[in-house]
């Protein structure tokens, strides 16, 4: 079996692991990368964030062409739908992207190393990660260890993924027809963008939820307007409702549901079922119990602050954590852990890290919800303003939305910004930044920005925060 030392072994080369092990080798660092997949970039490229904003977009292009391009003195003929085409697009995109991460590690001088991961030894001196290749068993020791392995979908316990008729996240972007009937298990991300996706380009969708409102997590506010325009948009929400299963008939699926409040059960039809209901960390066959290496109980791997497990040299960052499932989080705790590593200060502010929805319009937030501000007992202030009232939303005909701005009402330090608007994923930057560096309403409000654009709608609602928003 052939050995290799290295300063850090990478196990996972998705977001939190392949930018990691870039950082490390700036570093100077002995870098060895460690992936299951033929491709790198996890998920997030291969099957997740890439893949379903490539589909997105496409059908955003077949929906304007069907019903926006002619108030643009746009018009066309008979719109047609050519799903293998657009699938094609998105395994472009995808290929494009994973290549340039390959690319990426061999600019950097990382081993990237293709196979099934397992750490088999630690002391204190040498950790040992054996990795199930094509070829054989290869074996690699180094220094440290990094896991950055994941998260996979969570199924149903009476409901499991059969890959055709009940599918994850995963199998919805692989469809080779436009479902007519597609339900959808879990009104939060994922469930709302892949409905989306189908829902424009003709299917008839229909969303099951477990809690009273859709994104949980998110402002109810905000959260509640949304479901105002996806419903106008052509869903149909069953909330406060729970499955109970599907049964097959031919090509059809019969899911069964409950309200939970009535306890009135209710069937429906339809040929696809996307069960999205959350996602689990992905650290089978990973070695972790015979190190003595601790869980939580959702199956989290524990850390300290500084990303390292009770296990000294071996550390974990990214979904197997504790914190949001997102690539961003993962990627800057990647970073950090391994600045760390080197003696520098790597940190992560969990205080300013953004979520987007990316439905249309778009909903993206970062720090606190009103409900979480309201909890905790502080004294608060907000302010908010419609996409309606601005110039470039009015030109663009993209007006539903708007801008919330929660600030302290001593301070009047930002708590929390929400933001349901035409490109809100790239609005919320402004948010992060003044957060991160615990500005305040004022400090928004006092900034110049240019003209005609959405941004400006960011810079109303600060000045709302004191009431005295200009164009409203």
């Amino acid at each position: 079996m052939a050995t290799e030392l290295f300063d850090l072994i990478v196990v996972g080369g998705g977001p939190a692991g392949y930018v990691a092990a870039i950082r490390a080798a700036q570093l100077g660092f002995k870098t060895a990368c460690v992936e299951k997949r033929k491709s790198l970039g996890g998920t997030c490229l291969n099957v997740g964030c890439i893949p379903s904003k490539a589909l997105l977009d496409s059908s955003e292009h077949f929906y304007h062409a069907k019903t926006k391009l002619k108030n643009h003195g746009v018009i066309v003929g008979d719109v047609k739908l050519d799903v293998s085409l657009m699938m094609k697009r998105k395994e472009t995109v995808v290929r494009q992207l994973t290549q340039g991460i390959a690319g990426l590690l061999k600019k950097n001088k990382i081993e990237w190393v293709i196979g099934q991961g397992k750490l088999i030894k630690s002391d204190s001196n040498e950790k040992a990660v054996e990795v199930d290749t094509e070829s054989g068993k290869k074996l690699l020791t180094g220094k440290r260890v990094l896991i950055a392995t994941g998260s996979e979908p969570t199924s149903l316990p009476f409901m499991p993924f059969d890959g055709k008729k009940i599918v994850s996240s995963t199998e919805i972007l692989e469809l080779t027809e436009v479902p007519k009937h597609l339900v959808v298990i879990g009104g939060g991300v994922i469930g709302l963008e892949m409905g989306s996706v189908w829902l424009r380009l003709g299917s008839k969708v229909t969303v099951v939820e477990f809690s009273d409102r859709l994104v949980p997590s998110m402002d109810r506010q905000i959260g509640t307007e949304l479901q105002k325009i996806l419903t106008k948009q052509g869903f149909e929400f069953r909330l406060s409702s729970k499955c109970l299963g599907a049964e097959k008939n031919g090509n059809w699926v019969v899911v069964e549901a409950e309200e939970l409040a009535s306890k009135n059960k209710f069937k429906l039809e339809c040929d696809v079922v996307l069960v999205s209901t959350g996602r689990r960390p992905y650290t089978d066959g990973l070695g972790l119990e015979t190190l003595g290496i601790s869980k939580d109980k959702a199956g989290r791997i524990e850390v300290d602050a500084h990303f390292q497990t009770k296990v000294p040299g071996i550390y974990a960052i990214g979904d197997v954590i504790a914190g949001p499932m997102l690539a961003h989080k993962a990627e800057d705790e990647g970073v950090a852990a391994v600045e760390i590593m080197a003696g520098q200060a790597g940190h992560v502010n969990y205080e300013a890290i953004p979520n987007v929805v990316y439905t249309w319009p778009e909903l993206a937030s970062v720090g606190a919800t009103e409900e979480e501000v309201k909890a905790k007992g502080v004294e608060y202030k907000t302010g908010t303003f419609p996409f309606m009232a601005n110039g470039r939303a009015k030109a663009m005909e993209d007006t539903e939305g708007l801008v919330k701005i929660i600030a302290d009402a001593k301070t009047d330090r930002v708590l929390g910004v929400h933001i349901l608007g035409p490109r809100a994923s790239d609005m919320i930057a402004e948010a992060v930044a003044v957060m991160e560096f615990g500005g305040s309403a004022e400090d928004i409000a006092r900034t110049c920005h240019a003209h005609p654009t959405l941004a400006e709608v960011m810079k109303e609602a600060a000045l709302a925060v004191d009431k005295r928003q200009i164009h409203l």
